[in-house]
């Protein structure tokens, strides 16, 4: 054999069995899964309803999860390598402060990841995102607390101005605007990742509440506890009760009269979507769009709530369902902003 033969021969082979390498290692079947938390999942929020949604999947798809929770916002980088040591085929990495060691632990290892807040990131087969936007039931949360108010005056507080807080303010402004042109919004930030911050979030909310609000739309995570203690010990400048909706889980079991309701997320069709994509080969083709039609998001209904207005309610879900109302998905902190100025403007 001629050696320039040879050498061609020798360099197929050797690209061949670099793809091999580079490839992710989803050959095999998945049989195990680990989502990997900041904070413990008793936060009735991000953390609680993660883990919960990671367990339904498994438990859907026959799969063992593992299970990683408070791990804080270090270096996970030993963690997600545990993980793949324990078998995990794909790892959940949940919170957007750990986008960038996920990424870079999936390409080490080969193990498909999950991230948050960066479809930029996103690789087939690899590394899918799964930005949230609860934007719809914000807007249907709009549309209640618009109904619900006295003062004509409505709060937002968040303990971060990242894109999936975003989303559900303007969603949020879009539906009580859509009852109410004039309807007053009051906006307020605790900080720039004030997640935890339950003194914060109490302090602001009481601010807010002080300025005209009798119903709040909290974001916060842990810090939702604190927004809960500001509406449960301050009434309005009218004198009523204050009411307060919450995010992403449900708070009805400590409720002492003031959860008005939440835009609840459940993560199992996500995940779910997730795990089978590994087997159909669309893992990180396409982006993951929580929504009111699939269950993923929805408004949670209390007895707090009059009938006829939740029978509204219901009649506005559907419009957007069959897409006679759209809701327009804004993440840009800048146009979230202006929405709450044109709002307050348009006060005769």
């Amino acid at each position: 054999m001629r050696p320039s033969v040879l050498k061609l021969l020798l360099a197929a082979l050797g690209l061949g069995l670099a793809a091999t390498a580079a490839a992710p290692a989803q050959a095999k079947k998945l049989t195990t899964i680990a989502i990997v938390t900041p904070e413990q999942a008793t936060d009735f929020g991000w953390n609680q309803q993660g883990v919960a949604g990671a367990q339904a999947a498994a438990d859907k798809y026959h799969l063992k999860l593992l299970k990683a929770e408070g791990m804080g916002y270090g270096d996970i980088r030993p963690t997600l390598r545990d993980l793949v040591d324990q078998g995990a085929g794909l790892i959940i990495a949940h919170a957007s402060g750990y986008n960038t060691a996920a990424v870079e632990i999936a390409k080490e290892t080969h193990t498909p990841v999950a991230i948050t807040d960066r479809p930029d990131l996103q690789q087939p087969g690899l590394v899918a995102d799964y930005t949230l936007s609860g934007h719809e039931g914000a807007y249907l949360a709009g549309v209640l607390a618009a109904k619900m108010t006295k003062t004509g005056t409505l709060g937002i507080v968040v303990s971060a101005e990242v894109p999936d807080w975003n989303s559900q303010s303007a969603g949020f402004v879009q539906g009580a605007k859509a009852v109410d042109p004039n309807i007053k919004i009051r906006y307020a930030v605790i900080g720039p990742a004030a997640y935890s911050d339950v003194a914060g979030a109490r302090r602001v909310t009481q601010s807010v509440i002080a300025a005209g609000a009798d119903v709040i739309f909290g974001q916060g995570d842990g810090a939702s506890f604190g927004m809960l203690q500001a509406v449960e010990t301050v009434k309005s400048p009218s004198g009523d009760k204050v009411w307060f909706i919450d995010v992403i889980g449900d708070k009805s079991s400590i409720d002492k009269g003031h959860l008005l309701s939440s835009v609840v997320w459940n993560f199992e069709p996500v995940f779910g979507t997730m795990v089978a994509g590994l087997e159909n080969g669309d893992f990180g083709v396409h982006k993951y769009q929580p929504n009111l039609k699939d269950g993923s998001i929805s408004l949670l209904d209390t007895k707090h709530i009059p009938a006829a207005i939740w029978a509204e309610i219901e009649k506005t879900r559907q419009g957007i369902i069959d897409g006679t109302i759209k809701v327009a998905e804004v993440f840009d902190t800048q146009k979230v902003h202006a929405m709450m100025t044109s709002v307050q403007g348009s006060k005769k």
